[in-house]
């Protein structure tokens, strides 16, 4: 009885040493996926910084104004005046669409007599 109590828990221990193993091999395999997406992040990050001084330098204004004046004879770009802007009270809104009933419904019945 004590032998079988022996080779039950070597068993047991060597089972849960390769369970530990197997998983101490998972959780390095985590971390390297963690650290790879934290690369990935930060070169992506680095990328929109880039990305962006560029936005920031081909939106110069004195770049496009030199553009507009480049190709006034496609686009006819010029510069904005007051006089474009309108008032609120000029929009024309959307009518509504529920307008054509004309005011409130009358309801004739009982729906109760219905059931």
């Amino acid at each position: 009885m004590r032998s079988l109590i022996f080779i039950m828990s070597a068993l047991a221990v060597m089972g849960l040493g390769f369970w530990a193993y197997q998983e101490n091999y998972k959780t390095q395999q985590a971390l390297r996926d963690v650290a790879r997406v934290q690369q990935d992040i930060g070169d992506l990050r680095e990328e929109l910084g880039v990305l962006r001084a560029e936005w920031a330098y081909l939106n110069r204004p004195n770049r496009l104004r030199e553009l507009a004046d480049i190709n006034f004879d496609r686009l006819g770009l010029f510069p904005l005046t007051p006089e474009q802007f309108g008032r609120v009270d000029q929009i024309e809104y959307p009518t509504d669409p529920f307008d054509f009933l004309g005011g409130p419904i009358d309801v004739v019945g009982d729906l109760r007599a219905t059931q």
